[in-house]
């Protein structure tokens, strides 16, 4: 899954390493068109091209649960529903092996909304079993906003010992660190 940055949206799109195409992938690719005929004209697949097939449904069904929980996850910052790239197999049907869901990532009006907006931006980007770099990325960006509103909130509350600890947060956030990983803040 990867998340690319579309104004003030992000895309979640599932194609982890195990999709880069394979020389099995390749072979299905080229002889999609002959596969095609022969299933038409009702010819049986043989054992490889039938393990292709099981291996694009297993794909497929993998790549639809991804993206499907990054949809229940993403009720209400959700900009567009799931699309998905897919490749025929030797049986002449397509099979999704890539997906991606768009969100929006834009700020709350208020701190407080940001704060809210930001922990279902994370609680989105993990959903699925499989968070992919990209998901962690959005993550890791989701606990940077939710810091600078925690700090926006500490400053107009004038806790100055919180705006450290929220500034420190932000600051490890923008440096990559982990989300939900271990902050070291000196106040």
């Amino acid at each position: 899954m990867s998340v690319s940055a579309l104004g003030s949206a992000q895309v979640f799109a599932y194609s982890p390493l195990s999709a880069r195409p394979t020389a099995s992938a390749g072979v299905a690719e080229a002889g999609a068109t002959s596969a095609r005929g022969a299933a038409a004209s009702g010819a049986g697949l043989s054992e490889a091209d039938l393990k292709i097939v099981s291996e694009l449904k297993a794909r497929d069904r993998v790549v639809r649960t991804h993206e499907m929980a990054h949809l229940a996850a993403g009720a209400g910052i959700v900009t567009r529903g799931a699309s998905f790239t897919y490749q025929t197999g030797p049986d002449g049907q397509r099979y999704a092996v890539g997906g991606e869901v768009g969100i929006s990532t834009s700020p709350g009006r208020t701190p407080e909304e940001t704060l809210a907006k930001a922990d279902q931006i994370r609680a989105a980007a993990l959903a699925p079993a499989d968070p992919s770099s990209q998901d962690l990325r959005v993550a890791a960006e989701a606990a940077q906003m939710a810091a600078e509103a925690r700090q926006e909130l500490a400053a107009a509350s004038g806790n100055q010992e919180a705006g450290r600890v929220g500034a420190a947060y932000a600051g490890a956030a923008a440096a990559g660190a982990p989300a939900g990983g271990q902050v070291d803040a000196w106040a």
